[in-house]
């Protein structure tokens, strides 16, 4: 059985990682309009990994006899001032989220709560891919810099990035 604590903070990450999701699907529609559909599917497939991150979250608060209790969803921004600035703030939330992370797994340990430490560790091992991605992304637009054949070849090349579900633990 799950803590009323973890309950609420294992809400609170769901609600968290649906804000993710919205919040790529936002700047996949900054990428659409401004016409980079590779970096626009980029983002796209982000807000699709978020939504499983939440999902993951939801079964599991499920699984523990907890409640899932679902929050308002907080509006994401629309506009940045470059794709690097979208992907500088990309790596930010990142950061921000492996944070979130961190504080859940030290509430988990707190309460002896061996079980969603356990389920915590792949989250923990994901934000280590998450911001690696963000942030070579961010070094690549650098060197591309804001315009020209670089980004171009640079769109074409995030144009080929699948969702890809990983496979069941189960």
């Amino acid at each position: 059985m799950i803590s009323a604590k973890m309950q609420e903070s294992m809400n609170r990450q769901l609600n968290r990682e649906m804000y993710s999701a919205y919040l790529y699907l936002s700047m996949s529609a900054y990428f659409e309009d401004t016409g980079l559909k590779g970096f626009a599917n980029w983002m796209k497939v982000q807000a699709q990994e978020e939504m499983m991150h939440a999902m993951k979250f939801y079964d599991f608060i499920n699984e523990r006899g907890g409640r899932v209790i679902l929050q308002d969803i907080e509006a994401p921004p629309g506009k940045w001032d470059s794709p690097l600035d979208v992907f500088e703030n990309v790596a930010e939330h990142e950061r921000k989220v492996t944070s979130l992370i961190s504080g859940l797994v030290d509430l988990a340990i707190s309460e002896k709560d061996h079980a969603s430490n356990a389920f915590l560790q792949w989250f923990v091992s994901e934000q280590v891919e998450e911001e690696a991605s963000a942030d070579e992304i961010v070094q690549r637009m650098k060197l591309v810099g804001k315009e020209g054949n670089g980004l171009f070849m640079f769109d074409r090349e995030l144009l080929q990035r699948k969702f890809t579900a990983p496979a069941s633990s189960e």
